[in-house]
């Protein structure tokens, strides 16, 4: 169901994207470009579409909460790109489009005749976003690549978790996100370069450990320096004192930073211990350090006595950093979202109502909006079509023919 009319103008109002693949790595950096007013061609397999569509929890009309969300903006067109009449539409739309995304395996386009080189001769402009789990060459290249496997490349799984239990994932889907953003980020960059004058168009390659690498901060170059192999720490922050994660007696926990000098000593009276707070030696964070243990554990024992509630009410006046972990009930009541509008009311295509997650980043001028949540199967297949002169007469006969 579409939202209230809006007529603010949208920064990416006339960018024509064309979406091949599915999923999430792919499809995820399509859905901020959709979020903005771009015009984003979704191209789905005939039959069942986009496995999105049955991922997590499914709505009663059998559809994924997580595709209605995702797919918000988007038009769904069904096309089986193996087949020959199908590759032509696509060359069609990529005519005009200004932004092709795809998350295959490489080569699989090429396949299909709709790899970069194609493409390209096709629509010189083209901005092309390949995301994939080891790009597009490299020894591993042909590998599968998901999320996954990324992240212990990355880097990433190494660092997650406790020292004493094997790594953990994050809770998401991180390593496909980072490659989202990272190839959204390239895909600006290039239509930019593009549209600023220069005119030639290019490919993106976007691998999903890279996306994960980059972020590992310090990571190599500390051992590039030093040796130093960085390991798991579980909820603290190693090296920085105190800085944790605490539990309550309400079964609830809270993350403290108190790690900055003039936060510690306000911390520790907060707590009661100004024994600690007046210690020369823990009055900077390298002597702080030294004891971390002692200190966590007068932190821990604190809170443990406490309610989440009662730990807050008496840390933030003071200015210490805390919050609680936040599970989706606490998002979903929490009055800073509500305010922020990181929490959408919308209706899914029968009317049942449903939040999607807000849209970030926060614009002032041009704000991205969700016009309407994810479409279901083939919706936009007839209007998209048919701006390259197909009648409903031929469309029926592509579906019979299982093109579309």
């Amino acid at each position: 169901m579409e939202s209230e009319p809006n007529n603010t103008p949208m920064p990416l109002s006339g960018i024509r994207v064309i979406e091949l693949g599915s999923l999430i790595a792919g499809p995820y950096a399509s859905a901020i470009l959709a979020q903005f007013g771009a015009e984003v061609i979704k191209i789905e397999p005939p039959e069942g579409g986009d496995p999105l569509r049955k991922w997590r929890k499914l709505h009663t009309d059998g559809t994924s909460l997580w595709w209605r969300s995702q797919s918000r903006n988007k038009k769904s067109v069904t096309l089986d790109l193996k087949h020959e009449e199908g590759q032509q539409i696509v060359r069609e739309l990529v005519a005009g489009a200004d932004i092709v995304i795809e998350n295959f395996r490489p080569g699989t386009l090429e396949k299909w005749g709709l790899g970069w080189e194609q493409l390209s001769a096709v629509n010189p402009r083209l901005v092309m976003l390949r995301v994939s789990g080891y790009g597009q060459n490299g020894p591993y290249h042909q590998r599968p690549g998901f999320a996954a496997i990324a992240e212990c490349m990355g880097g990433l799984r190494h660092v997650t978790g406790f020292p004493d239990l094997p790594p953990v994932r994050t809770g998401v889907s991180l390593g496909d996100t980072l490659a989202s953003l990272y190839g959204t980020i390239g895909a600006l960059i290039a239509m930019h370069h593009v549209k600023s004058g220069e005119g030639k168009g290019q490919m993106v390659d976007m691998a999903l450990y890279e996306s994960v690498f980059s972020v590992m901060e310090s990571l190599v170059p500390e051992y590039a320096a030093f040796g130093h192999i960085r390991g798991r720490s579980g909820a603290s922050l190693p090296g920085i004192s105190p800085s944790n994660t605490y539990a309550c007696r309400d079964g609830g926990y809270v993350a403290i930073a108190g790690n900055g000098d003039s936060i510690f000593k306000r911390l520790m009276a907060a707590i009661g211990r100004s024994d600690l707070a007046d210690d020369p030696q823990l009055a900077q964070n390298d002597g702080r350090v030294s004891r971390n243990d002692d200190l966590d554990r007068a932190i821990g024992d604190w809170t443990a006595a406490r309610t989440q509630s009662e730990v807050l009410q008496a840390l933030e006046p003071v200015g210490v950093p805390c919050g609680k972990v936040y599970t989706a009930a606490d998002i979903a009541s929490d009055p800073h979202y509500r305010a922020r509008e990181m929490i959408e009311p919308h209706h899914l295509p029968d009317g049942t109502p449903v939040d999607l997650p807000g849209i970030v980043p926060k614009l002032s001028a041009t704000p991205g909006r969700t016009t309407w949540v994810g479409p279901d199967l083939g919706a936009h297949t007839q209007e998209v079509l048919g701006t390259l002169g197909i009648t409903a007469t031929r469309l029926a006969q592509l579906r019979a023919a299982g093109v579309a």
